[in-house]
C-alpha cells in the first residue's frame, strides 16, 4: 500500500497546462483526466465494461450522500468496499456530499457541528459532520475521498463567502484529524483531498488556497465554481487558484463542465475534472463531437446514416448512425440512452487525451484555441 503519488511529466511552454501521472493502489491515471460520474456506484445507462472498453475511463466517481442513503454502509462493508460491490477495478473518487447538501437548500440546516438534511428517498432526517463523513467515505472505500465543505451559491457576497470559507476550514481541520486517526479498511490506501472555497472573491480564494496547501495533502480540489457565477469569473478564480496551489500535487476542478470549459481550465493548470454533463445531455439528445454539437432530436438527422463520430476512437460511436440513434431516442428505447451516454463520455475522454498529447508535443495553446471554437459550433 502506498499513498497517492503525482509525477509531473511536462508543462506547456506557452500556458500552465501540464501532463502527469497519478498513481494509486488501484492503478495509474494519466492527466489531464475526465472522471465519469457514477453517483450511486453506477454511471447512468453505462456498464462498467463499456466504461473500460468504449469510454476508456481511468477513474470514476461515486457520491457519499447517495451511497450512504442507498444501498447503505452495511451493504458496502459486507461487499468489501465499492470496488468489489460494483466491479470497477480501477481508481474511484468519492465526493463528500457537500455539493448535494448545498443543492438541498430547502431541506437542510447548516450549523457548526455539521449539516442536518432530509433524505430525498423517504424524507428521513440525517446529520453529516466532518467526522462521520470521513467514517462514511472510509467504509465506501474510494481511493480518493473529499473533505466535507460548505459550497456557497455563486453570487454570494464577501461576508457570506468569508464565513462559509472559514467554516469549511474548521471542518477541514476536523476531517483531517479524523482521517489521520483512522486506518484503511480494505487493504489499500485512501487519500484525502481538501477543497478550496471562497466564492468569487480573489482575496478569499488566496487565503483558502494557502490554508488547504498547509495540510500537504496528496492532492487538492477547487470547489464552488460552476454554481451560477459568470463563466469569465469562473476562469478568473480557477486561474488564481492554480497559481496558488502546489505545483507538485494534482489539482481537481469539481463539477466543470463543458468541453471548452475543460480545455480552458487545462490551460490554467487543472489536472482532474468531473461533470454530469456528458451523460445528462446525452440522455436529452445533445451530443458532443469532434466537429461540434449535435442536437440529435432535430429532423435534419432523420436520414443521416453516417456514423455518430468516427474521430474519437470509440467503437460504438463509429458503428451506430445518427439516424438510428435519433430513432432510438425518439422511441424512448433504453439502448438510445446507452449509446448517447457512452458516446459523450468517450468524447470527453478522447478530448483530454488529445490535450495531453498536445501538451507533450508542445503545441497545446494553438490546438486548444482552435478546438474551443470548433467544439461550440452547432452542426
Amino acid at each position: 500500500m502506498a499513498a497517492l503519488q503525482f509525477q509531473l511529466e511536462k508543462t506547456d511552454p506557452l500556458s500552465s497546462a501540464r501532463a502527469g501521472t497519478i498513481s494509486t493502489d488501484h492503478g495509474h491515471i494519466q492527466t489531464p483526466i475526465f472522471m465519469p460520474v457514477g453517483t450511486v456506484g453506477s454511471v447512468k445507462a453505462v456498464t462498467q465494461q463499456q466504461l473500460a472498453q468504449d469510454v476508456k475511463a481511468q477513474i470514476i466517481l461515486g457520491n457519499t450522500y447517495h451511497l450512504y442513503l442507498r444501498p447503505g454502509l452495511e451493504v458496502l462493508q459486507r461487499a468489501g468496499g465499492i470496488h468489489r460491490f460494483n466491479g470497477w477495478e480501477k481508481p474511484i473518487l468519492s465526493d463528500s456530499g457537500g455539493y448535494q447538501v448545498f443543492s438541498l437548500a430547502g431541506t437542510r440546516k447548516i450549523a457548526e457541528e455539521g449539516v442536518t438534511f432530509q433524505s430525498h428517498i423517504d424524507g428521513s432526517r440525517h446529520l453529516f459532520t466532518p467526522e462521520n463523513v470521513m467514517d462514511t467515505q472510509r467504509k465506501i472505500g474510494a481511493d480518493i475521498i473529499m473533505a466535507f465543505d460548505e459550497c456557497p451559491p455563486g453570487g454570494s457576497d464577501f461576508g457570506y463567502a468569508s464565513k462559509s470559507m472559514e467554516l469549511t476550514h474548521r471542518w477541514l481541520d476536523r476531517c483531517w484529524n479524523r482521517f489521520n486517526n483512522q486506518t484503511d479498511l480494505y487493504g489499500y490506501t485512501q487519500n484525502l483531498f481538501p477543497i478550496v472555497q471562497g466564492g468569487v472573491h480573489p482575496a478569499l480564494r488566496k487565503a483558502s488556497c494557502a490554508y488547504i496547501s498547509s495540510k500537504q495533502a496528496t492532492g487538492n480540489a477547487i470547489g464552488g465554481l460552476s454554481v451560477g457565477e459568470p463563466t469569465e469569473k469562473m476562469y478568473e478564480i480557477c486561474a488564481l487558484c492554480c497559481e496558488e496551489l502546489p505545483v507538485d500535487k494534482p489539482r481537481y476542478l469539481m463539477g466543470v463542465g463543458t468541453p471548452w470549459n475543460i480545455l480552458e481550465a487545462i490551460g490554467m493548470g487543472v489536472d482532474m475534472f468531473d461533470c454530469v454533463m456528458p451523460t445528462r445531455n446525452g440522455r436529452n439528445a445533445m451530443l458532443f463531437t469532434a466537429s461540434g454539437i449535435i442536437n440529435i432530436d432535430n429532423k435534419k438527422w432523420e436520414y443521416d446514416f453516417s456514423p455518430i463520430d468516427e474521430q474519437i476512437g470509440c467503437e460504438m460511436s463509429a458503428f451506430y448512425s445518427k439516424a438510428y440513434l435519433r430513432h432510438l431516442l425518439k422511441a424512448r428505447e433504453y439502448l438510445g440512452l446507452t449509446i448517447a451516454s457512452v458516446h459523450n463520455l468517450a468524447f470527453y475522454l478522447w478530448l483530454v487525451k488529445e490535450a495531453r498529447k498536445h501538451i507533450l508535443s508542445g503545441d497545446f495553446v494553438s490546438w486548444k484555441n482552435e478546438m474551443v471554437i470548433q467544439l461550440q459550433h452547432r452542426l
